[in-house]
This record gives structure tokens, C-alpha cells and sequence, in this order.
């Protein structure tokens, strides 16, 4: 069972159909929505203020989300993706968004709905992110327009691809 724990009074919840690995860690103001996943050794740590995700949201092997104590909040839309080891920190994501395996989200970024954030790219704090776009590199820049054909086959593919891939342990028990 993933390690639930509250802090300053707030315990973490959860909609329907999710699954937690059983070394994930949900701390404190965190609300999760339906058909979410946090995957092994991720930490969603809503310890020093909220932390809140839409429907269909997967927080890959040890990613990190969190966010800054008395000035930022932690929002990811519904179809949200956040790749392996990848930080996402005191910022927005809207709908429709891949954070790549390695990337860093850095304080009061936004994320416009449906786009990618490359593998190992940096947005520094304050970075606005347009909807539609791909942006990659330290620091991360818009490199393209994220076509339709990227969007099914990338954006939209993981996030289903997730709510697949946890119904495989689910079945086998591991979940709160």
C-alpha cells in the first residue's frame, strides 16, 4: 500500500479508479481526480501548500510534485502526463499535456492544454508555455506546433496508455 500521510491537518484523497504503487508517497493537501496513477518511488508531496490533479493523471517512477510553502500551488489539468524523474513544481498544467522523463517545471510556470514538454527540458520559473506547443532545452524553448498526429500518438496515447498499464496491478490487489 502507498504511503498516505497527512500533514497540517490535511489528508490526501482520491476519485474513483486510481492506483498508487506501494512505494508512492501522497502527503498532506493533495486531491487527486478519477483514473489517476502514481507510480513507484513518485512523490506527490502537498506538505507546504496544494497540490490538486484532474481526471487521467499519471505521475511516472520517481517524479516529484510539490510546490513552494505560502506562494505557489501545484495544478495539473485532466490527460496529464509526468514522465520518469521529472519535477514539476509550484506551477499550472492544463489539459492535454506530456512532461517528459527527466524534465524540471520550475515555479510559477503555465502550461497552455495539449503540449509537450521534451525529455530533459528546463523551464525556469515564470516560463508561459502556448497551447500547442513543443518546447525542449536548458533553458526550454518552443522548438515546434504540436500537430494533431503528435497529440494521438503522444500526448493522448500515454495518458491511456497509463489508465492501462495500472489496471494490471490493480487486478493483482496492490491498490488503497
Amino acid at each position: 500500500m502507498a504511503l498516505i500521510k497527512e500533514c497540517r491537518g490535511f489528508t490526501p484523497k482520491n476519485g474513483t479508479d486510481c492506483w498508487f504503487a506501494e512505494n508512492a508517497t501522497i502527503v498532506g493537501d493533495v486531491i487527486i481526480g478519477n483514473q489517476c496513477s502514481v507510480w513507484f518511488s513518485a512523490v506527490v508531496r502537498g506538505d507546504v501548500n496544494s497540490i490538486r490533479f484532474g481526471n487521467k493523471v499519471n505521475i511516472q517512477d520517481g517524479a516529484v510534485i510539490h510546490a513552494t510553502f505560502e506562494k505557489t500551488k501545484t495544478t495539473l489539468g485532466n490527460n496529464v502526463s509526468v514522465g520518469h524523474n521529472a519535477l514539476v513544481h509550484g506551477c499550472t498544467v492544463e489539459d492535454n499535456v506530456l512532461i517528459g522523463m527527466g524534465s524540471i517545471v520550475m515555479d510559477n510556470c503555465y502550461i497552455e492544454s495539449n503540449c509537450i514538454i521534451a525529455a530533459g527540458a528546463v523551464l525556469l520559473e515564470g516560463t508561459r508555455v502556448e497551447a500547442w506547443s513543443v518546447y525542449a532545452g536548458v533553458p526550454a524553448k518552443k522548438v515546434k506546433t504540436l500537430t494533431p498526429e503528435l497529440f494521438k500518438g503522444e500526448v493522448q496515447r500515454i495518458a491511456d496508455n497509463y489508465v492501462k498499464y495500472a489496471s494490471w496491478f490493480k487486478d493483482s490487489g496492490s491498490s488503497i
